[in-house]
């Protein structure tokens, strides 16, 4: 899947925490839990090896875990004390289609536009990189601050950056534009950059603190050679303290080794060094910038130093986002591990196609129809309706909709997570829960264990006199009401236009009206971007979102 499935057992610190992390990692206490985490690759052809190494669960190693894959297994390793072993691969931001085959994309002809235009846009990209070196994308702090990418001299205050391209910082966005200003080919760029701004000081302030706003996604920086922070977070605003003794009087070098894995890549400041008492000084303005490595098929390719006037031909390089080529994370990722046996697989995307609802209506089955004529058999797929959240444009609920019609599909289940969204985070904290629904479809439907595997789905509709009555499945022992009432829910008459409907449940049956419409036809529950969920059935599982009106 994409960022909800990546998330591991920390969560993404500070500011999306999975709920209780460290009490979950201090517990992580079980050696018959095995993690195989598949290292990002993307690849136009499919491939037959992948990095990864087995890691037995235990403090030490289980907060680098996919959380809900984690909690998924621990709930099936209690139940049965018998070993349980995760291959977990995913990649943010992802889209189903790079997760599908060429093959798995031949009734999808606006996928195979977009493999050719990638084939157009990057010929003769390989036989131009192949002058320079390559090597592993670094995947957390650790190894962006570790791993030797041979710049270490660039945080030198007397390292030559003459010949490096002017450019004002703040920055939204790094782009040829900015780093490689004589270049014809216009592009975001994903990599590592490296910025340095030199500044004079008449007098040192004390105690002072550096900061540069959020850097997406990590820095290191440097003052004068010193290290003085560094962070792994797309979001979070960078304030280092600076040691007694590093900033200056006279020429002082600030350089900060920034690295964007896809997407945004903005340095947004603002950027200025400031004490309590009052002592601020402005560091935006012009700097020096330059493109230190490119992403590009799932490595890192670095341009030495001594190179550096071969980047004036530099050729169109794709971004490094899997959602540039359909099939690619199939082929890097999925196509290594075929035909290993597994028991089943679970997913949780949906995010990153939003807005293409029908078209992901076909596309989803599609795909797991895919991955199991690849593996050769029926296996179960369970999946994960994405949760609620403040998308900003309302286009979500159909997206959760086509993933409850996917549930045509034979041998699949739906985790829902209607009640445990989060209005300003895509990446809610309670994992747990999500991992805990997720193994209850599998213990019922794989392991014959008498549990209620699913929140209410809905079922049908009957017409009485001005109300409509709804059945739903996976009741239990009855509908529940949450400590609001029920709310979200919705009814429209021929004329389409929905009005807000009061909702009572009553027989085993939720019995939806409203005075505006008086012969109602169609009923719609959770139809928004976020809503907090109001129906469950008697075990505490809450109701898919739904529309009956095609």
């Amino acid at each position: 899947g994409q960022s909800n499935m990546e998330m591991p057992l920390t969560g993404y610190l500070p500011t999306e925490p999975i709920i209780n992390y460290q009490q979950e990692i201090d517990s992580a206490n079980y050696n018959k839990i095995r993690m195989l985490t598949v290292a990002r690759n993307m690849s136009p052809i499919p491939v037959d090896s992948l990095r990864g190494k087995w890691l037995v669960s235990h403090p030490d190693t289980a907060e680098i875990f996919s959380a809900t894959a984690y909690f998924f297994a621990r709930r099936l390793h209690k139940e049965f004390n018998v070993p349980v072993g995760i291959i977990h691969g995913s990649w943010g931001g992802t889209v189903a289609e790079a997760w599908t085959s060429e093959e798995g994309l031949a009734d999808f002809p606006q996928f195979y536009e977009a493999i050719e235009e990638y084939k157009q846009k990057t010929s003769g990209t390989q036989d131009w990189l192949a002058q320079f070196s390559k090597t592993h994308i670094p995947i957390d702090l650790e190894t962006f601050e570790n791993q030797d990418f041979e710049d270490a001299m660039i945080a030198a205050p007397e390292f030559d950056d003459s010949s490096w391209s002017n450019c004002d910082l703040p920055l939204d966005q790094v782009t040829t534009e900015v780093l490689l200003p004589g270049s014809n080919i216009s592009q975001d760029l994903h990599g590592i950059f490296w910025f340095r701004k030199t500044f004079e000081l008449q007098d040192v302030p004390n105690d002072m603190i550096l900061s540069t706003g959020a850097i997406d996604d990590a820095d290191i920086t440097y003052l004068n050679g010193v290290k003085v922070g560094s962070t792994w977070n797309w979001q979070q605003k960078r304030e280092y303290s600076i040691p007694e003794g590093v900033l200056k009087q006279g020429k002082n070098v600030l350089a900060i080794r920034h690295f964007d894995a896809g997407w945004g890549s903005n340095l947004s400041g603002p950027i200025h060094l400031s004490n309590s008492s009052g002592d601020s000084i402005s560091l935006e303005g012009s700097w020096k910038g330059h493109l230190y490595a490119d992403i590009y098929l799932g490595s890192l390719v670095t341009y030495d130093l001594e190179k550096s006037d071969a980047l004036a031909n530099r050729p169109f390089i794709p971004s490094g986002s899997p959602n540039e080529l359909p099939s690619s994370l199939y082929n890097g990722m999925l196509q290594p591990l075929i035909p290993y046996s597994i028991k089943g697989a679970i997913w949780y995307q949906g995010e990153s196609n939003v807005g293409r609802a029908d078209e992901y209506k076909k596309l989803f089955p599609a795909m797991i129809a895919d991955w199991r004529k690849q593996w050769g058999y029926e296996f179960p797929f369970y999946f994960v309706q994405i949760a609620p959240f403040d998308y900003g444009n309302g286009l979500s609920p159909a997206l959760r909709d086509a993933q409850r019609y996917s549930l045509q599909t034979a041998k699949t289940g739906m985790a829902i997570t209607m009640d445990i969204g989060h209005p300003k985070s895509i990446h809610p904290g309670n994992k747990q829960e999500v991992g805990k629904r997720l193994a209850l479809l599998a213990l019922a439907n794989e392991y014959d264990v008498k549990v209620i595997p699913s929140g209410p789905l809905f079922k049908s509709k009957t017409s009485y006199q001005n109300t409509l009555m709804l059945d739903f499945e996976y009741s239990g022992d009855g509908l529940l009401a949450g400590p609001s009432g029920l709310r979200n829910f919705e009814i429209a008459g021929e004329d389409g236009i929905w009005h807000k409907a009061e909702a009572r449940i009553i027989n085993g049956k939720v019995i939806v009206s409203s005075k505006s419409v008086s012969e109602p036809l169609h009923v719609r529950y959770g139809w928004k971007d976020y809503v907090d969920g109001s129906l469950f059935n008697s075990v505490g599982l809450p109701a898919s979102s739904f529309s009956s009106k095609e």
